[in-house]
């Protein structure tokens, strides 16, 4: 068997043989690329593409590590705060309305050379040049199911593979717990209802777990979304699968379904929303109480339509099976 070389061997034996085999004839080539694959390695595909497109990749790479510097960073970053912070594909389509704005109220003087390097900057760009200043703190515990339960067993699963593009209606609801570092005694909860097909979400803050208490923050999200409510698919939370909500919904003629324990997938809307709005907004503190119950509703009443006309959302367009892989 050949024994394999290290990669710093490898570019200074392409860097060697490159030349004669550009120049050389067809057996020459052949004779060539018989012995860099045998040396190397390489899947002989492969070493056709190092060997005839070497000096064209190097070029390419070294004209895009020059064509951003720091002033188009220091823009983005303003860009970045500006929008609230959001991801770079959201950002994208936002920058065209931002730049105005932001030049107006005297936060950005530009030259045409870097309002032309903004405007045409890509998301992954984006993400490479604010990686520096992502510096978002993650915390939080992991909240374990409850026992099973007959209420439970009687709902059916719906995983994440399992939506088929649903229409407008279709809700995952979610708690977010205010219990800062210790789960013990009682402390506000936000329930979170995210629609699967447009995004659009609403966060209802409740004092305690009890049943009554959930139904009736239902109720009140319930009315606040712009077209009716068809499906809630709940986790597997207690609060949520026993038989006083369980039967509510059934008597209100929604759909219930709930997501596999421990698989945080198959609510992957709800559970962005968690973070994107509760916690960014809200932080990891404890809460308690009636006036801190109070206080969280009216900030999302401040809030609730910045998040779901203001802001952009995007969604999956289509999926394609590869063998196993999707």
């Amino acid at each position: 068997m050949a024994r394999r070389i290290s990669m710093a061997t490898r570019s200074e034996l392409v860097a060697a043989i490159v030349e004669r085999y550009r120049l050389g004839g067809r057996s020459d080539k052949c004779r060539i690329l018989d012995e860099f694959v045998a040396v190397t390695g390489y899947h002989r595909k492969h070493a056709i593409r190092v060997l005839a497109g070497r000096e064209k990749r190097r070029s390419g790479n070294k004209s895009n590590s020059l064509r951003y510097g720091s002033n188009v960073r220091e823009a983005l970053i303003v860009l970045w705060e500006a929008s609230d912070r959001l991801c770079s594909k959201r950002l994208k389509p936002l920058i065209p309305i931002l730049l105005p704005a932001l030049e107006r109220h005297g936060r950005l003087e530009l030259d045409d050379a870097l309002r032309s390097k903004l405007m045409a900057v890509s998301p992954a760009t984006m993400d490479r040049l604010l990686t520096e200043v992502r510096m978002v703190a993650r915390g939080g515990q992991r909240r374990r199911a409850g026992m099973s339960s007959a209420v439970r067993r009687s709902v059916p699963v719906r995983t994440f593979g399992d939506w088929n593009d649903p229409p407008p209606g279709f809700a995952e609801v979610d708690f977010a717990a205010h219990s800062g570092t210790s789960s013990s005694g009682s402390f506000v909860q936000t329930m979170v209802l995210t629609d699967t097909a447009t995004g659009w979400t609403e966060c209802m803050p409740v004092r305690t777990r009890d049943s009554g208490n959930v139904i009736v923050a239902i109720k009140q999200a319930r009315s606040l979304f712009p077209f009716p409510l068809l499906d809630f698919d709940f986790d597997n939370d207690s609060a949520f699968m026993n038989a006083f909500v369980v039967s509510w919904c059934r008597s209100e003629e929604l759909e219930v379904t709930r997501s596999r324990a421990y698989r945080k997938n198959d609510q992957a809307h709800v559970e962005q929303k968690n973070g994107a709005i509760v916690r960014r907004l809200v932080g990891y503190g404890r809460f308690v109480g009636a006036e801190a119950t109070a206080a969280l509703g009216q900030l999302y009443v401040v809030v609730r339509l910045y998040g779901n006309l203001f802001q952009r959302s995007f969604k999956l367009q289509e999926k394609t099976r590869i063998g196993a892989r999707v």
